[in-house]
């Protein structure tokens, strides 16, 4: 293997490192730092090759349990400092993810901005913030990082002072050393209400400015004012798969609070609005419709007599105020000044903006209409945000719907075996339920807690529909599906709460989207939703609304089959849906549950849409963000701007852009890929699920059951009590192998596939043509450089059964190494990411300061497990996996 090429350490990196030595030095004290500098310099010089590995253990072990908390710590901030310097410095950036040059790119194709606006006419793009637990930093952290990277951004501009009179580098020093005195850890598990608040900062402080300064933007690019096609969207209070916590009065929540937050925005921008619209009828004139405004508005003050854009502005802030007073119960922060009637939805505040905007429009050339300026962005805001903000999902896995539904069957007389019924006379049952106005519950029957549980939530998406608009809760999702039966269960579930009436035609107020997650659904799909759209009341109700969504799971299919089959099975299934919808003349709404970490479909999210399957987006698709995603993706505004722009461009152009492979190569490539993934599911499939000893193994081996303690979100690790790989969840699964440097799930079973392939010659020109290979083997270069098996042989003294650990590490090495050779072979390079150099310059940058990390942290597991019990194991341990998590980024 060719030696790597030296590192070029990005300056903000170095002026923030330089900052944050002086922090440890005054408040950690003289001897932490150097002894923190030894290890640091040390472990360097060792990844450079001028020391022999294992140098660095006696600085380690000269460590005292107080100095190894104080170190792990000072390389935890110092792994969030190099990521915010990356971040600024565009590291992460996609080359071309600007929509402005997707649609010159696209221009050059010969597609028009005519023909970019006639897709957005009809699409619909949703980053959908989720509660998986893998973000590991508090938010107070996040909040002195984001202020740093404001103060970064004057330092930038060369400015010496704050607006406040500060010294911008003293008050980045002063950040530095609040984070330095700020506790890492939560001592208390989150709960629903806690992750509630947590999205509610990135959708008040990010999306809710940065989206209608977008949409200016992209007004200028296509030189047409396109419709509010991009949204965004939460599961956090709906998504009750496997969590207990989530709540009928946790759905009530969100939306409550989520309804606070956007109603307070528009306040706050209608307030100041009314302070800059000072026109004079003694100056300029004014519509008949704004002075029917100003005098239905109850403001009589003299002063603003001749200002009826004031007193227009002042009637409309008293509907808001009265609209935010009804929704919330509560008295907004600046209370209005006379009395009104609410608002009954948010199409009638914004035809009252219009009104103003049209009259603006007509008075000097419209120069102050229009939809630029602060009203124009109020105007944008209410048709992308409403009254509720971001659209709540509901979630619920099969298995609930099926017991529920069965019991209601039972307790009404209809039928007492349900759950015995094959799934032909399930659907025939269903259906003649679902025809009847009649309901299955009764007040005066008993029934059981998940029951009652399962029909207060649709009650309350019901009463949310009639409170916050249709808009709050579109959709419906099933984990687990794999039948008709299952989408009609959900339907069962929503008539009972009205959201479903029956009908000639019948109509349903939420859409019921199944959730594909293993292999097997994931092949099984296409045939499932032939069904589902062969039924006259599924017709009716995709024909009305137009479109279907199916979500495919990347973090089950990975932990099923292994990252190559999982990502296979997925394209596949997606292509294999196209023509499925196509006969159903239903538009294809595709959701993407993707995770942080490859193993859970994590990446490039530009380079991922661009790689689906031609005529699957056509501009609408949906994207989980979950965890530390959310903060590097929305953590800022500039960032926010960077990312949505890319997710924008990516879908417009995967719907736009000409194929790039014709039919002939496709099928000869997509030969290729089945046998490829075939090889990696054995391979996979042979280790994890066939291999004695393995589940012992993994759980001695990687801190899954430490992990447990770190209380980073609201829901149960595994679904059930069972101690199963298959039960367990996908989020904890994978992180456990990031903590030990395996990364497992990212890679295993792709090096016996490649290497086995015969056809190297093949695989190239694959790699060449082919956006699907690109992504896919581009995730897992990264994935691999990540790894270091050197520091995962160390975790083997972990494992009781040290002949065990011996057998299955040696499998998992080889299987790297494998890997490793075949990549390198296939991408014709001598290391990994040799053609990837920011990447590969800001993975190397962080290697030396993960290893002293995880060898702390396998000490420190040691001891915990031998059962001493000093407390400061426990946060050592916390800690470390806290800061390893920082420093590899993407491991969750």
């Amino acid at each position: 293997m060719a030696s790597a090429p030296p590192i070029t350490q990005n300056p903000d990196i170095r002026f923030l490192g330089k900052l944050l030595g002086d922090v440890i030095r005054a408040y950690g004290g003289e001897q932490l730092f150097r002894r923190t500098e030894y290890i640091r310099s040390a472990s360097v010089d060792r990844h450079r090759g001028i020391v022999a590995a294992g140098a660095i253990d006696p600085g380690l072990d000269a460590l005292s349990l107080d100095d190894t908390i104080a170190f792990v710590r000072g390389f935890m901030l110092f792994s969030m400092l190099a990521n915010l310097a990356e971040d600024r410095q565009g590291v992460a950036a996609e080359p071309g993810a600007d929509f402005a040059q997707a649609i010159a790119r696209l221009e050059k194709e010969g597609v028009d901005k005519d023909g970019v606006l006639a897709l957005l006419e009809d699409s619909l793009i949703v980053p959908v913030l989720t509660a998986h637990p893998t973000e590991v930093r508090r938010k107070s952290i996040i909040d002195h990082r984001n202020k740093i990277a404001d103060l970064m951004l004057l330092r930038d501009q060369g400015r010496e002072e704050t607006d406040d009179g500060d010294l911008v580098e003293r008050a980045i020093y002063r950040q530095i050393a609040l984070l330095w005195q700020t506790r890492p850890l939560r001592r208390d598990r989150l709960y629903v209400a806690d992750e509630v608040e947590t999205a509610l900062a990135y959708l008040r402080d990010s999306f809710l400015p940065v989206l209608p300064a977008l949409y200016t933007r992209w007004q200028r690019a296509l030189g047409h004012r396109p419709p509010s096609f991009l949204k965004p969207g939460s599961w956090i209070g709906g998504d009750r798969d496997g969590n207990p916590n989530v709540t009928a009065e946790s759905l009530r929540l969100a939306l409550a609070r989520a309804a606070e937050t956007v109603i307070g925005y528009y306040l706050d921008a209608l307030h100041a609005l009314g302070a800059e619209l000072s026109i004079s009828t003694d100056i300029a004139a004014t519509s008949w419709e704004v002075e029917k405004l100003a005098e239905t508005s109850g403001d009589r003050s003299a002063t603003r007599y001749d200002e009826p854009y004031r007193r227009a502005i002042t009637g409309i802030y008293a509907r808001l105020a009265a609209t935010y007073m009804r929704l919330t119960g509560k008295v907004p922060a600046r209370p209005p000044s006379t009395g009104a009637e609410p608002y009954d939805h948010p199409g009638a505040l914004r035809a009252d903006l219009i009104e103003i905007a049209h009259a603006l429009s007509q008075n000097g050339g419209g120069g102050m209409g229009g939809g630029g300026g602060a009203l124009g962005r109020l105007i944008r805001s209410i048709e992308t945000f409403g009254f509720h903000l971001a659209t709540l999902d509901m979630r619920q896995n099969a298995d609930v719907h099926e017991r529920v539904v069965a019991e209601l069957l039972d307790v009404a007389g209809v039928e007492s075996a349900y759950l015995d019924l094959d799934e032909a006379s399930r659907v025939a049952l269903l259906r003649r339920e679902l025809a009847t106005p009649r309901l299955l519950s009764t007040p005066f029957a008993s029934y059981s807690d998940e029951t009652l549980s399962e029909l207060a939530i649709v009650r309350a998406a019901a009463e949310a529909h009639r409170l916050y608009g249709p808009d709050c809760i579109t959709t419906y999702l099933i984990s687990k599906a794999d039948s008709v039966s299952d989408i009609l269960e959900v339907h069962i579930l929503l008539k009972e709460a009205g959201l479903y009436v029956p009908g000639d035609p019948p109509s349903a107020a939420i859409m019921v989207a199944p959730l594909f997650e293993t292999i097997a659904d994931l092949e099984n799909a296409p045939a499932v939703m032939t069904q589902w759209f062969s039924l006259p009341e599924a017709q009716a109700i995709v024909g009305a609304r137009g479109y279907q969504e199916v979500m495919v799971g990347y973090s089950d299919s990975n932990k099923d089959g292994g990252y190559l089959t999982s990502v296979w099975s997925l394209h596949q299934a997606s292509r294999a849906l196209q023509p499925v919808f196509g006969e159903a003349q239903a538009a294809m709404q595709l959701f993407h549950g993707r995770g942080g970490a490859v193993g859970r479909g994590g990446g490039s999210s530009f380079q991922a849409i661009r790689a689906q399957p031609p005529g699957t987006v056509k501009g609408r698709i949906r994207i989980t963000e979950q965890g530390e995603v959310i903060a590097a993706k929305y953590g800022t505004r500039e960032s926010t701007v960077a990312n949505l722009e890319a997710m924008v461009s990516a879908t417009v152009l995967a719907s736009l852009e000409p194929p790039m492979l014709g039919a002939r190569d496709y099928d000869r490539y997509a030969v290729a890929m089945e046998t490829v993934s075939s090889q990696a599911f054995k391979a996979y499939r042979s280790l994890v699920y066939e291999t004695e000893g393995f589940k012992t193994f993994f759980r001695q081996f990687t801190p899954i059951a430490e992990i447990a303690d770190l209380k980073i979100g609201s829901r149960p690790a595994s679904r059930t009590k069972s101690d199963r790989i298959e039960d367990l969840r996908a989020i904890p699964w994978v992180f456990s192998w990031a903590q030990a440097r395996v990364m497992l799930p990212g890679w295993y079973g792709v090096g016996h596939a490649l290497a086995g392939f015969k056809d190297q010659a093949l695989l190239r020109e694959m790699l060449e043509a082919w956006p699907f290979l690109q992504a896919t083997l581009a995730n897992l270069e990264m994935v691999l450089a990540k790894s270091d098996m050197a520091i995962a042989e160390r975790y083997c003294a972990l494992v009781e059964d040290q002949a065990l650990a011996a057998t299955i590490f040696g499998r998992i090495r080889d299987g790297w190494t494998m890997t490793r050779d075949a990549l390198l072979m296939v991408t014709r390079q001598t290391r990994l990411l040799e053609k990837n150099k920011p990447l590969d310059q800001s993975i190397r940058l962080r290697l030396p300061y993960i290893e002293p990390l995880n060898l702390l942290q396998i000490e420190l597991l040691k001891r915990h497990r031998a059962g001493e019990e000093d407390p400061r194991i426990r946060e050592g341990i916390l800690l470390s996996i806290n800061a390893v998590a920082t420093a590899l980024r993407n491991s969750g």
